[in-house]
Protein backbone atom coordinates (compact mmCIF):
# COMPACT_ATOMS: atom_id res chain seq x y z
CA UNK A 1 0.00 0.00 0.00
CA UNK A 2 2.79 2.43 0.88
CA UNK A 3 4.45 1.80 -2.50
CA UNK A 4 1.39 3.05 -4.35
CA UNK A 5 1.12 6.08 -2.07
CA UNK A 6 4.78 6.94 -2.74
CA UNK A 7 4.21 6.46 -6.45
CA UNK A 8 1.18 8.80 -6.43
CA UNK A 9 3.09 11.44 -4.48
CA UNK A 10 6.04 11.33 -6.86
CA UNK A 11 8.69 13.93 -6.04
CA UNK A 12 6.58 15.12 -3.07
CA UNK A 13 6.82 11.76 -1.27
CA UNK A 14 9.82 12.53 0.92
CA UNK A 15 8.60 16.09 1.62
CA UNK A 16 5.19 14.90 2.86
CA UNK A 17 5.88 11.46 4.32
CA UNK A 18 9.10 12.19 6.23
CA UNK A 19 8.37 15.67 7.58
CA UNK A 20 8.84 16.01 11.35
CA UNK A 21 6.65 18.75 12.77
CA UNK A 22 8.36 21.06 15.26
CA UNK A 23 5.42 23.39 15.88
CA UNK A 24 2.54 22.03 17.95
CA UNK A 25 3.67 18.77 19.51
CA UNK A 26 1.91 15.68 18.21
CA UNK A 27 1.50 14.41 21.78
CA UNK A 28 -0.85 17.35 22.44
CA UNK A 29 -3.21 16.36 19.62
CA UNK A 30 -6.20 14.08 20.25
CA UNK A 31 -5.75 11.72 17.32
CA UNK A 32 -8.67 9.92 15.64
CA UNK A 33 -9.16 6.45 17.06
CA UNK A 34 -11.76 3.67 17.22
CA UNK A 35 -12.61 4.98 20.70
CA UNK A 36 -13.26 8.62 19.75
CA UNK A 37 -16.93 8.51 20.72
CA UNK A 38 -16.16 6.97 24.11
CA UNK A 39 -13.10 9.09 24.80
CA UNK A 40 -14.41 12.47 23.63
CA UNK A 41 -18.12 12.68 22.99
CA UNK A 42 -19.37 10.41 25.77
CA UNK A 43 -18.19 13.09 28.23
CA UNK A 44 -19.99 15.90 26.39
CA UNK A 45 -23.58 17.11 26.46
CA UNK A 46 -24.48 15.09 23.34
CA UNK A 47 -27.30 12.66 24.00
CA UNK A 48 -27.18 8.90 23.43
CA UNK A 49 -28.76 9.14 19.98
CA UNK A 50 -26.03 11.53 18.79
CA UNK A 51 -23.38 9.16 20.14
CA UNK A 52 -25.01 6.27 18.31
CA UNK A 53 -25.09 8.16 15.00
CA UNK A 54 -21.48 9.31 15.38
CA UNK A 55 -20.48 5.71 16.05
CA UNK A 56 -22.50 4.54 13.03
CA UNK A 57 -20.58 6.93 10.81
CA UNK A 58 -17.26 5.78 12.27
CA UNK A 59 -18.22 2.12 11.86
CA UNK A 60 -19.21 2.40 8.18
CA UNK A 61 -17.30 1.91 4.94
CA UNK A 62 -13.71 0.82 4.33
CA UNK A 63 -12.41 2.98 7.18
CA UNK A 64 -14.76 1.41 9.75
CA UNK A 65 -13.08 1.01 13.12
CA UNK A 66 -10.13 3.30 12.39
CA UNK A 67 -11.48 6.61 13.70
CA UNK A 68 -11.00 8.17 10.24
CA UNK A 69 -13.72 9.09 7.77
CA UNK A 70 -14.10 9.36 4.01
CA UNK A 71 -17.25 11.23 3.03
CA UNK A 72 -18.67 11.85 -0.45
CA UNK A 73 -20.22 15.34 -0.66
CA UNK A 74 -22.35 16.14 -3.70
CA UNK A 75 -24.17 19.42 -3.12
CA UNK A 76 -22.48 21.07 -6.09
CA UNK A 77 -25.69 20.95 -8.12
CA UNK A 78 -26.76 23.91 -5.99
CA UNK A 79 -23.43 25.36 -4.89
CA UNK A 80 -21.84 25.41 -8.38
CA UNK A 81 -24.95 24.82 -10.57
CA UNK A 82 -26.02 21.42 -11.85
CA UNK A 83 -24.92 21.98 -15.43
CA UNK A 84 -21.42 23.07 -14.49
CA UNK A 85 -21.07 20.22 -12.01
CA UNK A 86 -22.59 17.31 -13.91
CA UNK A 87 -21.84 18.09 -17.56
CA UNK A 88 -18.65 16.01 -17.32
CA UNK A 89 -20.69 13.04 -16.15
CA UNK A 90 -24.46 13.47 -16.69
CA UNK A 91 -25.21 10.23 -14.84
CA UNK A 92 -25.02 12.22 -11.61
CA UNK A 93 -28.07 14.26 -12.45
CA UNK A 94 -29.72 11.07 -11.11
CA UNK A 95 -29.56 11.22 -7.28
CA UNK A 96 -29.35 7.45 -6.89
CA UNK A 97 -25.96 7.37 -8.59
CA UNK A 98 -24.62 9.77 -5.97
CA UNK A 99 -25.59 7.41 -3.17
CA UNK A 100 -24.35 4.39 -5.14
CA UNK A 101 -20.94 6.00 -5.63
CA UNK A 102 -20.60 6.64 -1.89
CA UNK A 103 -21.66 3.08 -1.03
CA UNK A 104 -19.55 1.34 -3.68
CA UNK A 105 -16.65 3.67 -2.94
CA UNK A 106 -16.56 2.50 0.68
CA UNK A 107 -17.39 5.89 2.18
CA UNK A 108 -18.42 6.38 5.80
CA UNK A 109 -21.28 8.63 4.71
CA UNK A 110 -22.82 10.53 1.81
CA UNK A 111 -23.54 14.25 2.14
CA UNK A 112 -26.02 15.91 -0.19
CA UNK A 113 -29.16 18.01 -0.49
CA UNK A 114 -32.64 17.45 0.88
CA UNK A 115 -33.79 16.57 -2.63
CA UNK A 116 -31.07 14.03 -3.41
CA UNK A 117 -31.24 12.21 -0.09
CA UNK A 118 -35.00 12.53 0.30
CA UNK A 119 -35.61 10.88 -3.07
CA UNK A 120 -33.40 7.91 -2.15
CA UNK A 121 -34.09 7.67 1.58
CA UNK A 122 -36.36 4.60 1.72
CA UNK A 123 -33.91 2.60 -0.38
CA UNK A 124 -30.62 3.68 1.18
CA UNK A 125 -31.00 5.59 4.48
CA UNK A 126 -30.54 2.38 6.48
CA UNK A 127 -27.60 1.20 4.36
CA UNK A 128 -25.22 4.18 4.48
CA UNK A 129 -25.26 7.17 6.85
CA UNK A 130 -26.93 10.24 5.31
CA UNK A 131 -25.63 13.75 5.99
CA UNK A 132 -28.26 16.28 4.91
CA UNK A 133 -26.77 19.62 3.85
CA UNK A 134 -29.30 22.11 5.19
CA UNK A 135 -28.11 25.36 3.57
CA UNK A 136 -26.57 26.41 0.27
CA UNK A 137 -25.43 29.29 -1.87
CA UNK A 138 -27.32 29.49 -5.18
CA UNK A 139 -26.09 30.90 -8.48
CA UNK A 140 -29.34 31.82 -10.22
CA UNK A 141 -29.94 35.25 -8.68
CA UNK A 142 -28.66 38.00 -10.99
CA UNK A 143 -26.16 39.34 -10.33
CA UNK A 144 -24.75 36.38 -8.42
CA UNK A 145 -24.71 36.78 -4.67
CA UNK A 146 -22.85 34.72 -2.12
CA UNK A 147 -24.97 33.81 0.88
CA UNK A 148 -25.88 30.55 2.60
CA UNK A 149 -29.64 30.16 2.93
CA UNK A 150 -31.67 27.39 4.54
CA UNK A 151 -33.32 24.96 2.13
CA UNK A 152 -35.38 22.89 4.57
CA UNK A 153 -35.93 21.99 8.20
CA UNK A 154 -34.10 19.83 10.71
CA UNK A 155 -37.27 17.80 11.17
CA UNK A 156 -37.20 16.83 7.48
CA UNK A 157 -33.65 15.52 7.87
CA UNK A 158 -34.67 13.56 10.96
CA UNK A 159 -37.74 12.08 9.28
CA UNK A 160 -35.70 10.74 6.34
CA UNK A 161 -33.43 8.91 8.80
CA UNK A 162 -30.33 11.08 8.49
CA UNK A 163 -27.39 10.32 10.76
CA UNK A 164 -26.17 13.92 10.62
CA UNK A 165 -26.80 17.35 9.18
CA UNK A 166 -24.25 19.60 7.54
CA UNK A 167 -24.17 23.35 7.04
CA UNK A 168 -21.90 26.08 5.68
CA UNK A 169 -21.07 29.41 7.26
CA UNK A 170 -19.26 32.06 5.22
CA UNK A 171 -17.15 33.44 8.04
CA UNK A 172 -15.99 37.00 7.41
CA UNK A 173 -18.91 37.83 5.11
CA UNK A 174 -21.49 40.52 5.76
CA UNK A 175 -24.09 37.77 6.27
CA UNK A 176 -22.02 35.66 8.67
CA UNK A 177 -23.76 36.96 11.81
CA UNK A 178 -27.15 35.76 10.59
CA UNK A 179 -25.67 32.47 9.38
CA UNK A 180 -24.00 31.80 12.76
CA UNK A 181 -27.33 32.27 14.55
CA UNK A 182 -29.26 30.14 12.04
CA UNK A 183 -26.77 27.29 12.05
CA UNK A 184 -26.21 27.26 15.81
CA UNK A 185 -29.97 27.01 16.36
CA UNK A 186 -30.28 24.30 13.69
CA UNK A 187 -27.40 22.32 15.20
CA UNK A 188 -28.98 22.51 18.64
CA UNK A 189 -32.21 21.08 17.26
CA UNK A 190 -30.31 18.39 15.35
CA UNK A 191 -28.52 17.33 18.52
CA UNK A 192 -31.81 17.29 20.40
CA UNK A 193 -33.23 14.89 17.79
CA UNK A 194 -30.11 12.72 17.93
CA UNK A 195 -28.27 13.73 14.74
CA UNK A 196 -24.59 14.63 14.52
CA UNK A 197 -23.46 17.94 13.03
CA UNK A 198 -20.81 18.80 10.41
CA UNK A 199 -19.85 22.40 9.67
CA UNK A 200 -18.29 23.67 6.44
CA UNK A 201 -16.20 26.52 7.94
CA UNK A 202 -15.49 28.61 4.86
CA UNK A 203 -13.98 32.08 4.67
CA UNK A 204 -15.68 34.54 2.29
CA UNK A 205 -14.88 38.19 1.74
CA UNK A 206 -13.43 39.96 -1.31
CA UNK A 207 -11.05 41.84 1.00
CA UNK A 208 -9.30 38.54 1.78
CA UNK A 209 -7.81 38.48 -1.73
CA UNK A 210 -4.71 40.67 -1.75
CA UNK A 211 -1.16 39.62 -2.60
CA UNK A 212 -2.37 36.08 -1.84
CA UNK A 213 -5.75 34.40 -1.53
CA UNK A 214 -6.18 34.50 2.23
CA UNK A 215 -9.42 32.53 2.01
CA UNK A 216 -7.07 29.56 2.45
CA UNK A 217 -4.69 31.02 5.04
CA UNK A 218 -4.06 28.89 8.11
CA UNK A 219 -4.71 31.71 10.57
CA UNK A 220 -8.09 32.79 9.17
CA UNK A 221 -9.36 29.26 8.48
CA UNK A 222 -8.10 28.21 11.90
CA UNK A 223 -10.19 30.92 13.56
CA UNK A 224 -13.21 29.88 11.46
CA UNK A 225 -12.69 26.35 12.78
CA UNK A 226 -12.55 27.65 16.34
CA UNK A 227 -15.86 29.44 15.93
CA UNK A 228 -17.28 26.28 14.37
CA UNK A 229 -16.44 24.08 17.34
CA UNK A 230 -17.84 26.79 19.60
CA UNK A 231 -21.32 26.27 18.13
CA UNK A 232 -20.87 22.51 18.77
CA UNK A 233 -20.10 21.12 15.35
CA UNK A 234 -19.10 17.47 15.85
CA UNK A 235 -16.89 17.50 12.75
CA UNK A 236 -15.29 20.48 11.01
CA UNK A 237 -14.86 20.64 7.24
CA UNK A 238 -12.23 23.06 5.99
CA UNK A 239 -10.23 23.74 2.86
CA UNK A 240 -6.61 22.69 3.05
CA UNK A 241 -4.48 25.74 3.97
CA UNK A 242 -2.21 27.04 1.23
CA UNK A 243 -0.61 30.02 2.96
CA UNK A 244 -0.57 31.97 6.21
CA UNK A 245 -0.58 35.56 7.42
CA UNK A 246 -4.13 36.65 6.67
CA UNK A 247 -4.47 38.65 9.87
CA UNK A 248 -1.08 40.29 9.38
CA UNK A 249 -1.83 41.23 5.76
CA UNK A 250 -5.19 42.75 6.65
CA UNK A 251 -3.57 44.86 9.35
CA UNK A 252 -1.23 46.69 6.99
CA UNK A 253 -1.61 50.15 5.49
CA UNK A 254 -3.22 51.68 8.55
CA UNK A 255 -6.12 49.22 8.64
CA UNK A 256 -7.15 47.25 11.69
CA UNK A 257 -8.67 43.78 11.54
CA UNK A 258 -9.21 41.14 14.18
CA UNK A 259 -6.56 40.22 16.73
CA UNK A 260 -3.51 38.01 16.37
CA UNK A 261 -0.23 37.07 18.00
CA UNK A 262 2.92 36.79 15.87
CA UNK A 263 3.69 33.45 17.51
CA UNK A 264 0.98 31.81 15.40
CA UNK A 265 3.34 32.40 12.47
CA UNK A 266 6.71 31.79 14.14
CA UNK A 267 6.04 29.06 16.73
CA UNK A 268 2.66 27.46 16.03
CA UNK A 269 3.12 26.97 12.29
CA UNK A 270 5.65 27.02 9.48
CA UNK A 271 5.41 27.16 5.70
CA UNK A 272 5.13 23.35 5.49
CA UNK A 273 1.58 22.25 4.53
CA UNK A 274 1.44 19.71 7.36
CA UNK A 275 2.26 22.38 9.94
CA UNK A 276 -0.29 24.75 8.41
CA UNK A 277 -2.92 22.03 8.63
CA UNK A 278 -1.92 21.20 12.20
CA UNK A 279 -2.73 24.76 13.17
CA UNK A 280 -6.23 24.14 11.77
CA UNK A 281 -6.44 20.94 13.86
CA UNK A 282 -5.30 22.81 16.98
CA UNK A 283 -8.17 25.25 16.56
CA UNK A 284 -10.57 22.29 16.62
CA UNK A 285 -9.95 21.88 20.36
CA UNK A 286 -6.59 20.21 19.71
CA UNK A 287 -8.21 17.59 17.50
CA UNK A 288 -10.96 16.60 19.91
CA UNK A 289 -13.37 17.77 17.22
CA UNK A 290 -12.22 16.07 14.04
CA UNK A 291 -10.99 18.06 11.04
CA UNK A 292 -11.83 16.84 7.56
CA UNK A 293 -10.31 18.69 4.62
CA UNK A 294 -12.01 19.12 1.26
CA UNK A 295 -10.68 17.45 -1.85
CA UNK A 296 -10.96 20.44 -4.19
CA UNK A 297 -11.83 20.69 -7.87
CA UNK A 298 -11.14 17.91 -10.36
CA UNK A 299 -8.27 18.17 -12.82
CA UNK A 300 -5.52 16.34 -14.63
CA UNK A 301 -3.71 15.07 -11.49
CA UNK A 302 -6.60 14.03 -9.27
CA UNK A 303 -5.05 10.85 -7.87
CA UNK A 304 -1.78 12.57 -6.95
CA UNK A 305 -3.57 15.58 -5.46
CA UNK A 306 -6.02 13.46 -3.48
CA UNK A 307 -3.18 11.33 -2.09
CA UNK A 308 -1.24 14.45 -1.08
CA UNK A 309 -4.25 16.06 0.60
CA UNK A 310 -5.00 12.88 2.54
CA UNK A 311 -1.37 12.54 3.63
CA UNK A 312 -1.24 16.16 4.82
CA UNK A 313 -4.51 15.83 6.74
CA UNK A 314 -3.59 12.52 8.37
CA UNK A 315 -0.04 13.53 9.31
CA UNK A 316 -1.32 16.85 10.71
CA UNK A 317 -3.74 15.01 13.02
CA UNK A 318 -6.90 15.36 10.95
CA UNK A 319 -9.84 12.99 10.80
CA UNK A 320 -10.20 12.40 7.07
CA UNK A 321 -11.22 13.76 3.71
CA UNK A 322 -14.49 14.89 2.16
CA UNK A 323 -13.95 14.71 -1.59
CA UNK A 324 -16.65 15.11 -4.24
CA UNK A 325 -15.78 16.53 -7.65
CA UNK A 326 -12.63 14.46 -8.03
CA UNK A 327 -14.83 11.36 -7.67
CA UNK A 328 -18.16 12.10 -9.33
CA UNK A 329 -16.81 14.00 -12.34
CA UNK A 330 -15.53 10.73 -13.80
CA UNK A 331 -17.03 7.29 -14.60
CA UNK A 332 -18.22 5.45 -11.48
CA UNK A 333 -15.49 2.81 -11.63
CA UNK A 334 -12.82 5.52 -11.66
CA UNK A 335 -14.68 7.45 -8.97
CA UNK A 336 -14.63 4.39 -6.72
CA UNK A 337 -10.91 4.00 -7.41
CA UNK A 338 -10.29 7.64 -6.48
CA UNK A 339 -12.19 7.28 -3.20
CA UNK A 340 -10.32 4.06 -2.39
CA UNK A 341 -7.01 5.81 -3.11
CA UNK A 342 -7.87 8.41 -0.46
CA UNK A 343 -8.97 5.75 2.02
CA UNK A 344 -5.76 3.76 1.51
CA UNK A 345 -3.74 6.63 2.97
CA UNK A 346 -5.73 6.35 6.21
CA UNK A 347 -5.54 2.56 6.18
CA UNK A 348 -1.75 2.59 5.68
CA UNK A 349 0.08 2.23 8.99
CA UNK A 350 3.25 3.59 7.38
CA UNK A 351 1.64 7.04 7.09
CA UNK A 352 1.86 8.35 10.63
CA UNK A 353 1.37 11.56 12.61
CA UNK A 354 4.18 14.04 11.90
Amino acid sequence: MIDRIVQNLGDKADYLLNHVSKTINKSDIALPSPNTVNDIFAHSDRNNRVLRNLQWILNSGRLAGTGYVSILPVDQGIEHSAGASFAKNPAYFDPENIVKLAAEGGCNAVASTYGVLGLTARKYAHKIPFVVKINHNELLTYPNKFDQILFGTIREAYDMGAAAVGATIYFGSAESGRQIVEVSQAFAQAHDLGMATILWCYIRNSAFKADKDYHVSADLTGQANHIGVTIEADIIKQKLPENNGGYAALNMGGSSYGKFDKRIYTELSSDHPIDLCRYQVANCYMGKIGLINSGGASGANDFAEATATAAINKRAGGMGLISGRKAFQRPMKEGVELLNTIQDVYLCNDVTIA
